[in-house]
């Protein structure tokens, strides 16, 4: 279905302005007439507010999401957040999702969307392994899923005669993915190990669906029950004390104790999963124009630009035009998790979509319309995101050149109050970063990005899909800064550029291992602290005047040692009163005339300090030495 929608201009900046400066409107096009949903779409702010702000204007009889508005009140309401409304038919042209069917009940039934979610190994992929029959566990790095896999599993006993499952990662850096995953899905199975019970991953989940509560079924899988040390009543308990209501105590939420490994339990879980989805009553519309999400996407040998899209309603075939942002395509080849080709995606099933002309992003909602409006929405779409970048281009240009004018003023200014001034801001470690697919990158990207303090962090300066590149290489060097490759491959020729223009490349197909690598970084960026350290203390007796050649005098303290070592190495000074009156080295350390490097707790010895002779009897002579800490992030 198409419809009409936004296309932003701005000259400064959106309502993210910096404290005093002055919010300039942003240009918005609205169309003659315009549903509530689209206006909130076409504003970038969340339904719910748009429609609070309608009820406080005095519209709540108008305020459902259909309701069509025109092109006067829909000005009022973009006004009410600050825009500058442009009425504009063509320049706000947009292809949107179809309105929701008026009689869903007429529909046919859609196999249920299922993502399994959990902490990291705790058997989300075996237990998916198992179910289709295909290795996938040994593949991924470490044992661990670096990016939502979507699979269709034929289910004997269902309505649909499939279930579709997205198998999230476990791994805490992973949480957009995750989160992404579960704002498509019917039902959340949590997986939990029986024999290691509730983890922070698992706390998180747990938060998600509370979050989604009344939107998304619950089952609870305890898995790998075949563990000697499994202790599924403890898991149980630990489930109940974070809120989740197990059907064994008398909540709605049931629990499935399984094997991933042996089968155990499957069949149950399968019944249970088909029995939640029957009460759900799955529908959706199996013609007209396709709607889905990108799961994800990658460059395909080939094949080009390719992304795994799940359709949620209409039916995708080869030819299709379709859109995704700013990347559109038509449709060439389709095919299922195991490759095999498929000539219809009807709703609830994933497949790999070939034909973009460029790489689309994870989580990009998919839209179907003619060729014609396809390319209308894009110009639209694409003029939009250029008016944004060039926002966000032109304050990253007022950055540089302020940190430039810093850089000079600090290689002119020597004094250290200066160097303190300038030194005030936070140091950067500017990372170029890859990945194998656009769903790891944005998590990686999120991962990085929360490292760092007020003193030192993280910038996140380019992201790709893809092989690293010279250009990469280039944009590095430019911002002095290092490239990290998350399972993507490094040609030679690309290495000997980074060596030859002294780039950092860190790769790795394990995120743990990422994370550490610029966890250290930036801890190397931040300050040291110094302490010092009293290693021995010696007391001054008695004075004493030795004579030097030509007929010259120096004064030396006969001094007892009354703590520690006295080193002759490390740095000395003098404590009187409880004062300390001069620091220095010391200039000799003698004992009966024999020069020494060091004297022990207990000893007497003679002492005197280079550059310095007003010592005094009962004078406190302290050695120490300062120690630097490194900075802790």
């Amino acid at each position: 279905m198409k419809n009409v929608a936004v296309n932003v201009h701005s000259r400064p900046t959106t309502p993210r302005s910096r404290p005093g400066r002055k919010k300039v409107a942003v240009n918005v096009y609205i169309p003659t007439t315009v549903s509530v949903g689209q206006l909130a779409r076409l504003l970038n702010v969340r339904q719910t507010l748009l429609q609070r702000k309608m009820v406080d204007a005095g519209m709540a009889a108008e305020a459902s999401y259909d309701h069509v508005l025109t092109s006067d009140y829909a000005a009022l309401l973009a006004e009410e957040f600050g825009r500058n409304p442009i009425i504009n038919d063509e320049a706000a042209f947009d292809i949107y999702p179809p309105a929701p069917h008026p009689d869903p009940t007429t529909l046919p039934t859609r196999p249920p969307i299922i993502t399994i979610m959990g902490h990291v190994d705790h058997g989300k992929t075996t237990l998916l392994d198992t179910l289709r029959s295909a290795s996938v566990a040994d593949n991924e790095a470490g044992g661990i899923t670096q990016h939502i896999g979507a699979f269709s599993v034929p289910v004997k006993g269902s309505s649909s005669g499939t279930i579709t499952f997205l198998d999230t990662p476990g791994h805490a850096a992973f949480s957009a993915m995750r989160s992404r995953g579960a704002s498509v899905t019917d039902m959340v199975v949590l997986v939990v190990a029986a024999d290691d019970g509730v983890m922070p991953q698992t706390k998180e989940v747990i938060r998600l669906i509370k979050g989604e509560q009344g939107k998304v079924g619950v089952v609870v899988a305890i898995n790998k029950v075949d563990k000697p040390e499994a202790d599924v009543e403890k898991v149980q308990h630990a489930l109940l004390a974070e809120g989740v209501q197990l059907e064994a105590f008398g909540g709605d939420i049931p629990s499935v104790e399984v094997s991933g490994l042996t089968g155990h339990g499957l069949t149950d879980l399968i019944d249970t999963l088909s029995l939640m989805a029957e009460v759900q009553d799955l529908r959706a519309e199996q013609d007209g124009p396709t709607y889905g999400h990108v799961i994800e996407s990658k460059m395909h040998k080939g094949l080009g630009p390719t992304a795994t899209v799940l359709v949620l309603r209409g039916c995708l075939t080869p030819g299709a035009h379709i859109l995704a942002g700013t990347s559109f395509g038509k449709v060439r080849l389709m095919s299922n998790s195991s490759g095999a080709p498929v000539k219809a995606a009807y709703p609830g099933m994933a497949v790999t979509v070939s034909g973009w002309r460029s790489l689309p992003g994870a989580g990009d909602e998919v839209v179907q319309g003619s060729e014609g409006d396809v390319k209308k929405a894009l110009a639209n779409r694409v003029r939009k995101k250029e008016v944004e970048t060039v926002l966000i281009d032109a304050e990253a240009i007022n950055i540089a050149r302020a940190a430039e004018r810093e850089r000079v003023r600090k290689k002119e200014d020597k004094s250290q109050d200066m160097r303190n001034i300038l030194d005030g801001g936070p140091k950067e470690l500017r990372l170029v970063i890859k990945g194998d697919v656009s769903g790891s990158v944005e998590a990686v990207v999120g991962a990085l990005e929360g490292i760092g303090n007020e003193k030192a962090c993280v910038k996140v300066v380019s992201t790709g899909v893809g092989d690293v590149t010279e250009g990469d290489v280039m944009m590095a060097k430019a911002a002095e800064g290092i490239i990290v490759a998350f399972s993507v491959k490094i040609p030679r020729s690309v290495e000997t550029t980074a060596a030859q223009n002294h780039v950092p490349i860190y790769s790795s197909k394990i995120i743990y291992r990422i994370m550490d690598e610029v966890r250290d970084r930036v801890t190397a960026l931040l300050p040291c602290t110094y302490e010092t350290k009293v290693t021995g203390e010696a007391t001054v007796l008695q004075l004493f005047d030795i004579h030097l050649k030509g007929k010259m005098t120096k004064k030396i303290a006969g001094c007892r040692v009354s703590n520690g070592t006295i080193e002759k190495l490390k740095g000395a000074r003098v404590v009187r009163n409880g004062q300390v009156i001069h620091e220095g080295v010391l200039d000799a350390l003698k004992q009966h005339k024999k020069d020494l490097l060091e004297v022990k707790k207990g000893t007497e010895c003679g002492i005197s300090l280079q550059d310095y002779e007003e010592l005094r009897n009962g004078d406190l002579i302290q050695m120490y030495q300062t120690i630097e800490i490194p900075g802790v992030l």
